[in-house]
């Protein structure tokens, strides 16, 4: 039997955290999403002035990335290079850049989904809450 490590509330705190605080630099208003390797939801913040609906794309993304074990961003290039029959994968409603995996040997324990600024700021702010962990 293998064993695998797994996010605790504390690692969820330290990685929004992180999060957060690359919003703040920014001065981007965002939401940070955290959840376990099974996509279910473990943190949620947003922050002020962020957009409603950036409390709905950030636990998708992170889903998506946490589900399928890569960025989110992958799936949205392949349904931008013309594969869209790929929006009728089921479970996977993030297919935008900024979900990122959290790896640790190897294995996914989870991931980090950012909504609410241009995608590859979003996925900066997911890199740098996993960071945090220093995986």
């Amino acid at each position: 039997m293998k064993t695998k490590s797994t996010l605790t509330l504390d690692d969820a705190r330290a990685i929004a955290a992180a999060a957060e605080a690359e919003a703040l630099k920014n001065a981007w208003a965002v939401s940070i999403a955290v959840v376990d390797d099974g996509g279910h939801l473990l943190w949620l913040q947003r922050l002020d002035g962020a957009a409603p609906i950036s409390a709905q794309i950030a636990p998708a993304k992170a889903r998506t990335a946490a589900l399928g074990r890569r960025e989110s961003k992958v799936y949205e290039d392949m349904i931008n290079q013309g594969r869209t029959s790929f929006l009728s994968a089921p479970a996977l409603e993030g297919m935008l850049e900024g979900g990122v995996p959290i790896m640790v040997q190897g294995q996914c324990v989870g991931a980090v989904g950012v909504s609410g600024v241009k995608s590859s700021e979003d996925a900066q702010m997911a890199r740098a809450g996993i960071a945090a962990l220093g995986v």
